[in-house]
């Protein structure tokens, strides 16, 4: 919601300067990473978390644990809803 309100010109009224609005998106997943990351990182990218955890279950890697597929839908669903329902909010508002 806030990246995509960035280079709202609802925020901006001329738009964002040439090469800010990247930066400040940045300086957001940065700030969201160093808040709710942890010791375990953030789940904010699915394919991120989706990619090592088939990898993990597909590769025969002797006395391997559990892949974790019972937490999987958390960082995969949840950006994506989240990223779904703030593409339709901004949609409304015409942003």
């Amino acid at each position: 919601m806030v990246a995509g309100a960035l280079g709202s010109k609802l925020v901006f009224s001329s738009g964002a300067a040439a090469g800010f609005a990247p930066f400040l998106v940045g300086c957001l997943v940065w700030s969201i990473g160093l808040s709710l990351g942890g010791t375990t990182g953030y789940a904010i990218n699915p394919a991120r978390d989706l990619g090592p955890r088939v990898a993990h279950t597909v590769l025969p890697i002797a006395g391997k644990g559990d892949s974790g597929w019972s937490y999987a839908l958390i960082p995969i669903l949840g950006p994506c809803t989240g990223a779904l329902l703030a593409g339709l909010l901004l949609r409304a508002l015409g942003a």
